[in-house]
């Protein structure tokens, strides 16, 4: 699985980051989280609103912090 945590290194995109490092951890799982900060590929994505993940190049969460439980059950 790979995930992608994008947003320009905000509050929130780094409260995302460890959101889903700690949901990884309590399900179990593994996965490569890599933080995307460059807009243009960003917006390949069609992300308007930041922080937001992207599993397996799909978009799960956009313009928000996901939390933990919510992770868990996307994963």
């Amino acid at each position: 699985m790979k995930i992608k945590v994008l947003g320009s290194g905000c509050k929130n995109c780094q409260n995302l980051e460890k959101n889903v490092k700690e949901a990884l951890k309590e399900s179990g799982k593994e996965a490569e989280v890599e933080k995307v900060t460059d807009m243009k590929e960003i917006l390949k994505f069609g992300v308007m609103k930041t922080p937001a993940l992207v599993i397996d190049e799909k978009v799960v969460v956009s313009g928000r912090v996901a939390t933990i439980k919510e992770l868990i059950e996307i994963l």
